[in-house]
């Protein structure tokens, strides 16, 4: 298998020697946003639609990217390798460059940065649990793929502590919003639906992809009524369409019909195409 490589501002370089400044705007504030794809025999799967996303998350912060699209393809190939693992992950990260502390950014150009990592196949079914930190829909970066993660992490310390994988988030009304790192999909009454992008959620590459292959319907949802739905299951790129077991204590049925129809859908067309 090809060594660990890294990619920073047009640079090849092995991961252990790969750096940035201490000042980087990224480490000092959170100011960055990034994409996640998986890649599949060292193909990443629906490329065009994250690297859509990476650039309206950077013109919402108001950052220039720096790159193309054919060079951040180009990076993502050369840090896959040659012989690249069966599953991986990559992320491409943009940040805001070397900046005076606090939090201004500085007068240079973006920080891009292109790195791989193992991605493990995820489990056949899965736990997750409501937290008490609502997301505000209204917020400044709501709906952006933010480096800016500290709410994620205290969210998921909490879910693993209680033997789950996965942290689900009201917004401030009290509508179902998105876990920590994946969009959330009930059944409730026989119709399959998902938080609307107005409640604050991320518009993720594998729920479009669900909403395109399904007859799910974007709808608000209260955060209680995940006490009765009947059947529930996450989608994200490192989960695909998983199964939810058990949400708050409470065993679901999983897969159920709905959940399973979906999951088969989504298997098909990324067997179908690398690029949807």
């Amino acid at each position: 298998m090809t060594a660990d490589l890294a990619w920073i501002n047009g640079t090849l370089r092995p991961a252990s020697e790969a750096t940035v400044s201490i000042f980087d705007h990224g480490l000092t504030v959170g100011d960055g946003v990034f994409e996640t794809l998986k890649a599949v025999q060292g193909v990443p799967f629906a490329a065009r639609r994250h690297l859509a996303r990476l650039h309206t998350s950077a013109d919402a912060l108001s950052l220039d990217i720096g790159a193309t699209d054919d060079e951040l393809r180009g990076a993502m190939a050369a840090v896959l390798g040659d012989d690249p693992p069966p599953l991986a992950r990559v992320r491409i990260t943009v940040t805001g460059g070397p900046a005076p502390l606090g939090s201004d950014r500085g007068d240079g150009p973006a920080t891009v940065i292109v790195a791989t990592g193992p991605l493990a196949p995820a489990a056949a079914t899965t736990s997750a649990c409501t937290v008490p930190w609502p997301r505000n829909e209204r917020s400044a970066v709501a709906g952006i793929k933010s480096t800016s993660y500290a709410e994620n992490v205290r969210a998921l310390a909490l879910a693993k502590a209680g033997g789950c994988t996965e942290a689900l988030f009201p917004n401030t009304v009290g509508m179902l919003c998105e876990g920590t790192g994946s969009n959330v999909f009930v059944v409730l009454g026989g119709r399959l639906l998902t938080p609307p992008l107005s409640a604050g959620c991320l518009a993720g590459v594998t729920r479009d992809l669900v909403l395109e292959v399904t007859d799910a319907l974007e709808e608000d949802v209260p955060i209680e009524a995940l006490s009765e739905a009947e059947e529930v299951f996450l989608a994200s790129t490192g989960r695909d369409v998983q199964p939810v077991h058990c949400v708050d204590g409470r065993t679901i049925t999983a897969p159920g019909p709905r959940t399973a129809m979906a999951a088969r859908a989504f298997a098909e067309l990324a067997a179908s195409t690398s690029d949807p």
